[in-house]
């Protein structure tokens, strides 16, 4: 029934029509094609257009229909999309036949994913560079929110060889097995909870992800707070983990911004650097680690610094891992103000960026033994950003 319903305009559209390329493409007669659906397999009988200057042909009827160029009705698609971008695409595909009796194979259901994805990857980079470029102006939130985050991370995802080759890594070989994505979470905050301390706003929260170099990333992130209303709130802020690449793309895409660096890898940090100095603190180590953690909440880096300094180290690999730690101290403090952050109402940790790269990324794209491509990572990747994005504004 579902077949003859849409086969009932076979799609001819007179004896000629455009082949998109700018020439006329002929009518040579009907053809059919089946496509899979929700309800199982149905054939299509549509009228069959030939380009003899393309050497290609193509049937209106598909486009119209949501299906040219592919053997998956848009409904379909969808279903596979949402169980592709969940587990692996051999048990995607099983969830398909069990939940909804549709039989695709791993390979079939990988593919139309992996399509999809990328089509979701292209259309927010082609959006992305319409609102930098001032082509698209996105409407402001009504009513605008008080304070607007943008918190910044990279995680390694399991790559091919292929895609690796040449890359210096941490591995013992010195290889990278890894390539990094790059993600950020934009969501917005306007009150306090009964304890004082911030509460991100309900289903507030977005996502984008990217394989592409800082520079590419900078302008998906520059569209997102555009978009989300980085222009029209009281306080906007950048959290991160205290990389230079962080700070670089807040500077480019939104110099009044706060920045912040995440208070958590801030005391990691501290840590290391105790652990640097045991062999002169001995036993103090504790008494004096619990000291400069106090420091360090009244945002006192100085105070650090001074600590430090007390605990002379001559030329050596010990004076090079005391150097290098105090330095993130150094080179971050005007971003370790937490005292102040807080007196104002901040977020001063990137929790909600971590929580991401584990569910949105890791949970599907680092499971054990996955090798992914580049191009296959991000288009799932894109999907799942995508679909997180929409169930926490749809909450």
């Amino acid at each position: 029934m579902l077949g003859e319903l849409l086969s009932a305009d076979p799609g001819y559209r007179g004896p000629r029509v455009s082949c998109g390329n700018g020439h006329d493409a002929g009518f040579t007669g009907y053809r059919d094609k089946v496509i899979d659906t929700a309800l199982g397999p149905v054939t299509l009988r549509r009228a069959w257009y030939h380009c003899a200057a393309c050497g290609h042909g193509l049937a209106p009827r598909d486009a119209e229909l949501g299906v040219a160029g592919a053997s998956l009705s848009p409904g379909l698609a969808a279903m596979n999309d949402l169980a592709s971008a969940a587990v692996p695409f051999r048990q995607a595909a099983g969830l398909l036949e069990e939940l909804a009796g549709v039989r695709l194979d791993a390979r079939r259901a990988q593919r139309a994913a992996e399509a999809d994805g990328s089509a979701v990857a292209a259309a927010s980079r082609e959006r992305a560079g319409l609102i930098t470029g001032r082509k698209l102006i996105p409407l402001p939130p009504d009513p605008p929110p008080d304070k607007l985050y943008m918190v910044i991370d990279g995680t390694g995802v399991p790559v091919t060889s292929k895609e690796t080759a040449r890359r210096e890594g941490k591995g013992e070989d010195g290889r990278a097995r890894t390539r990094e994505a790059k993600l950020a979470v934009f969501f917005t905050q306007d009150e306090a909870g009964e304890d004082g301390y911030p509460v991100r706003d309900r289903a507030s929260s977005s996502y984008i992800a990217t394989f592409e170099p800082a520079a590419t990333f900078a302008g998906l992130v520059k569209a997102e707070g555009i978009r989300r209303g980085a222009g029209h709130v009281r306080q906007l802020t950048v959290i991160g983990d205290g990389a230079a690449w962080i700070w670089n793309l807040a500077e480019a895409t939104f110099p009044e911004a706060t920045h912040i660096v995440d208070l958590y890898h801030a005391r990691e940090h501290l840590h290391s650097l105790t652990r640097s100095l045991e062999f002169m603190l001995l036993d103090r180590k504790d008494e004096w680690l619990a000291a400069r953690l106090e420091d360090l909440d009244y945002g006192d880096i100085a105070g650090i610094e001074k600590a430090v300094r007390k605990y002379p180290i001559v030329e050596g690999a010990k004076k090079d891992e005391v150097e290098r730690e105090l330095g993130y101290f150094l080179n971050n403090a005007p971003r370790m103000r937490y005292r102040w952050f807080r007196s104002r109402g901040l977020f001063v940790g990137s929790g909600v960026v971590e929580a991401g790269c584990k569910s949105v990324i890791g949970q599907r794209l680092k499971q054990s033994g996955m090798h992914w491509t580049v191009t296959g990572a991000d288009s799932i990747i894109a999907l799942r950003c995508d679909q997180a994005s929409t169930s926490q504004q749809a909450v």
